[in-house]
């Protein structure tokens, strides 16, 4: 059977257990507490499930050890064991609440885990320097989905625009399990949202936004670019997962500014929070950057196929912008102070 038929029937699967399992999993969230309740600092003004998590994992799990060949498994057996052990950290701290080193030790420990079977930066000659960032990318992409996390619909769309990229830059380069990985996330993803889109009716959770952050770190880890370099293509999971990694450094950036611990400070001030104080409804700032993320996910197709000079003037000119959005954004209408 080809690839693409693979994959097509991977995503269907996928969306499909995450349509049906919803449902289910809000139900017994209602039934054994586990909801979020309103407060100050959220938008929500009604209790919600926070189960959605546990759906799209099952969703994603289900899906591969189903459909995915058997001569691929013990390459995916090392990912979907750290993916377990980060979903169901994330469903500790839903249902009892960690301590956020404790959270952060946690996952420190599991993308250890994950880093011993192979999955692994090769950026540089000296294994300690692509240790450390390894490590900083799969605990940092966890986090930052759990940061954007913060308005409906918002992680899961990105999710699934993040991965719809992915499996296209798998195809294009002939990467079978990362494109499987992709279509099987992408399929969660989609069958999710047709819950949590506004006005959500269950939210995934950190059971669901670190899961989802793994996964998209480990899928940024495993591509591979056989026609160009390493030197360029760098920069392709980095704007592939544009959005989250710019909201984090947007809220750590004000944060410090501001005097206040990055880490455990919580606060509308992400930048869906930014543009909504702006004038967008939540729907438009969330299908905003539904489409900023697109258009950094078409960057990144053409950085994967162009040479140094045209990538890194490209490179350039993002980071450039970068700058000057996090400049902008920390001044009148989008934020105060």
């Amino acid at each position: 059977m080809k690839a693409q038929t693979i994959w097509l029937l991977v995503l269907l699967s996928a969306m499909m257990i995450a349509m049906l399992a919803t449902p289910v999993a809000r139900a017994v969230a209602f039934r054994i507490g586990m909801v979020d309740h309103p407060a100050p600092r959220k938008i929500h003004t009604r209790p919600i499930p926070l189960l959605g998590g546990t759906a799209l994992y099952l969703a994603v799990l289900i899906a591969l050890l189903v459909l995915e060949d058997r001569y691929n498994l013990p390459q995916l057996a090392g990912i979907l064991v750290g993916a377990t052990a980060i979903s169901f950290l994330g469903i500790w701290d839903d249902r009892w609440g960690l301590r956020p080193l404790i959270k952060l030790a946690g996952q420190i420990a599991v993308a250890g885990v994950v880093m011993a079977t192979g999955v692994m930066v090769s950026l540089f000659p000296w294994p300690i320097l692509n240790v450390l960032i390894t490590l900083l990318w799969l605990v940092g992409i966890t986090n930052a989905f759990n940061l954007i996390d913060n308005m409906d619909g918002l992680s899961g769309g990105i999710g699934a625009v993040s991965a719809a990229f992915f499996l296209l830059l798998a195809a294009l380069n002939g990467q079978y399990l990362v494109g499987t990985l992709s279509a099987a996330v992408l399929g969660a993803c989609i069958g999710f949202l047709r819950y949590n889109f506004n006005p959500a009716s269950i939210f995934m959770g950190d059971a669901g936004s670190l899961f989802l952050g793994f996964l998209m770190a480990v899928l940024g880890i495993k591509l591979r670019f056989p026609n160009n370099v390493a030197f360029v293509t760098w920069m392709v999971p980095v704007l592939v997962l544009g959005i989250p990694i710019f909201d984090t450094a947007l809220v750590i950036f004000s944060r410090l500014r501001r005097g206040l611990n990055p880490l455990t400070t919580p606060g509308k001030d992400h930048l869906s929070h930014r543009l909504v104080r702006a004038g967008m409804t939540h729907r438009e700032a969330v299908l905003t950057l539904y489409l900023a993320q697109a258009a950094l996910g078409a960057l990144a197709l053409f950085i994967a196929m162009a040479g140094m000079l045209e990538s890194y003037l490209i490179g350039t000119l993002v980071g450039g912008f970068a700058l000057w959005a996090l400049w902008r954004l920390e001044k009148p209408p989008f934020w105060e102070g």
